[in-house]
């Protein structure tokens, strides 16, 4: 298993356990940059020290501030504003490049289902 699919299997158990999950913004609001494909992706992490690592580590985000969302809140508000925005999920980037796993919102629901909680919302 590679690393970045090993960030994003933990992404899911860790975010089901926690309830949470964290994002990263500055005063420009939240980073979805392009990724090696060409489409926008916005990361989100499963636990607070991944954000913060994220912060500390990778020159691109440095003063970024990370913030936590409800699990209810991210499925039911984020996911979906994601998937009507055309905008992937990143999952546990990792890394000084900040790199990972970068999915479609409804593949993220979709999984987060599968791992045991509760309907597909998106």
């Amino acid at each position: 298993m590679s690393t970045s699919a090993a960030h994003a299997a933990a992404f899911y158990e860790e975010a089901l356990r926690e309830q949470s999950v964290w994002t990263i913004r500055d005063s420009s609001g939240y980073p979805a940059p392009l990724n090696a494909d060409g489409e926008r992706a916005q990361p989100f992490w499963s636990l607070r020290s991944r954000a913060v690592r994220i912060v500390t580590q990778a020159p691109a985000y440095a003063g970024f501030v990370v913030e936590q969302f409800s699990l209810d809140d991210f499925r039911e508000r984020w996911l979906s504003g994601l998937e009507g925005d055309g905008i992937r999920v990143g999952l546990n980037w990792s890394g000084t490049r900040a790199t990972g796993y970068d999915i479609a919102a409804a593949d993220a629901e979709r999984n987060l289902a599968a791992a045991g909680r509760g309907p597909t919302i998106v």
